[in-house]
């Protein structure tokens, strides 16, 4: 997996030596680690001798498994839909353990600042309104540890309203859970505002995700966001009603479970 975390961020491919020297390891026996990736596929070689690329294995597997999962495609009509109605970037997040990551997102910007996303980013919870939605539904040492294990937010890093110590982020999360929704602005990055609600297993009972909608300050104003809080909380709800066939998200993070205010 390391190899493969490599490659990842080398487009231009790397050599065999260039890989031994970045994992530590003998060069016989990252040689053989390369030959069995490209035997199965997710791994190939320009030429004899050359450098080594990732092929589009991995990402037709992570395809194969985001349909299985049965939610993404379900959900794409929901998430255009709700871009449409705030002309702007909205995504899908889903609960992987310890982890959000985005695996769907709509673009309803169609000009000027566009703010747009890479799937399969993870969230960085301490500070983007996808990480307190999902955050806010957890008990306060669950949500602490959580962050921490990620890092809060540094001098310099995120936007200038990112929370950097335990007690903000704390007040933040208490904030969000009485409103109802995650709301930041220039928190994740500087310029950049977004509102977030969580998405609940119906069955369950389980924050199994978050959906967000997010773009420029300069058109997101606190306002604005809170203007489109009823589109995204109305989304929120169709999207949670479309998991009730997912058994993948019935194993969400445990510690997720709906409180007994929540009028779900």
């Amino acid at each position: 997996m390391a190899a493969i975390k490599l490659l990842a961020y080398a487009p231009q491919g790397m050599a065999l030596g260039e890989i031994a020297e970045q994992l530590d390891l003998p060069k016989s026996g990252v040689f053989r680690l390369l030959a069995d990736l490209v035997r199965l596929g997710l791994v190939r070689q320009d030429t004899a001798g050359g450098s080594y690329f990732l092929t589009m294995g991995l990402v037709s597997l992570a395809f194969q498994h985001l349909a299985h999962i049965g939610v993404v495609d379900a959900a794409q009509p929901v998430l255009d839909r709700l871009a449409a109605e705030s002309a702007e970037l909205v995504r899908l997040g889903i609960i992987d353990g310890d982890r959000q990551v985005w695996v769907a997102k709509a673009q309803g910007a169609r000009s000027g600042l566009i703010y747009d996303a890479q799937m399969g980013d993870v969230a960085q919870l301490s500070c983007m309104a996808s990480g307190h939605a999902w955050l806010a539904q957890l008990d306060e040492a669950e949500a602490v540890r959580l962050v921490m294990q990620q890092g809060l937010a540094g001098e310099g890093q995120y936007g200038p309203n990112a929370p950097r110590t335990v007690s903000e982020l704390i007040a933040v999360l208490a904030e969000t859970s009485q409103r109802g929704y995650a709301l930041v602005v220039e928190s994740s990055a500087p310029g950049m505002s977004a509102i977030a609600a969580p998405v609940y297993h119906p069955t369950s009972g389980l924050v199994v995700g978050t959906v967000s909608i997010g773009g420029p300050s300069v058109r997101l104003s606190r306002d604005r966001l809170e203007a489109l809080s009823g589109f995204l909380l109305a989304a929120a709800a169709e999207l949670s009603d479309l998991c009730a066939g997912s058994p993948y998200l019935m194993s969400a993070h445990p510690s997720a479970a709906v409180p007994e205010s929540n009028p779900r």
